[in-house]
């Protein structure tokens, strides 16, 4: 807990002046994450204010539409991601980032748990400049203020593509909730995510 006080109390504390640009012209953005299994990474982003929509899939490879079952053996590339549809007159990236970091270990290389893999990889895909920026900024400050253990070792890639995850896959932790993995794995990390996040939840 004090790992994660210290988390949110660097990340709230830095002013991004060199970053500032004028409010977006779109009504809607998207962050793409990967935090390890997907379902986990969806069913905690979709508790902010702010966010619309969250879709699982797959990014960072190099085979194009890939199956669940192909991604699983580690040998497209890609990771299990999550778009993050989001509206920043409600919630910034700035605070998605803040998001990313407390909802998995970030330090852990090609894995998270017992979920090991690349596919499982700690991973920011970049939609523009600003995105890239604000995560070196954040890994940097993190790594300096020695906010973990051991090093980050998330990835800060430009993003290419996306492919949406077969049906079953979307908001899978809402439609399996008694399912083991949902259970035992997924409901303890997103009830301590909630925790942190209390005054930025959807009511």
């Amino acid at each position: 807990m004090k790992k994660i006080i210290f988390l949110m109390t660097v990340l709230s504390a830095v002013v991004f002046n060199s970053f500032a640009s004028a409010p977006p012209k779109k009504v809607l953005d998207t962050a793409t994450f990967a935090t390890g299994c997907f379902w986990c990474t969806e069913a905690k982003f979709q508790q902010l204010k702010g966010v619309e929509k969250v879709i699982s899939g797959f990014s960072g490879g190099h085979v194009a539409n890939p199956s669940y079952e192909l991604v699983c053996t580690g040998t497209t590339g890609h990771a299990e991601a999550c778009n993050i549809i989001y509206d920043p007159a409600k919630i910034s990236y700035d605070e998605l980032l803040a998001a990313f970091f407390v909802a998995h270990d970030p330090t852990q290389l090609n894995r998270q748990g017992n979920d090991v893999g690349t596919q499982y990889r700690s991973a920011i895909f970049y939609h523009n400049a600003t995105q890239k920026q604000k995560a070196q900024y954040y890994i940097s400050k993190l790594n300096t203020e020695k906010a973990y253990k051991s090093p980050i070792v998330t990835q800060v890639v430009q993003y290419k593509a996306f492919y949406k995850a077969e049906n079953y896959h979307q908001n899978y932790f809402n439609q399996n909730g008694e399912q083991p993995y949902c259970k035992y794995v997924i409901q303890p990390e997103l009830e301590k995510f909630k925790k942190v996040f209390k005054d930025k939840l959807k009511q």
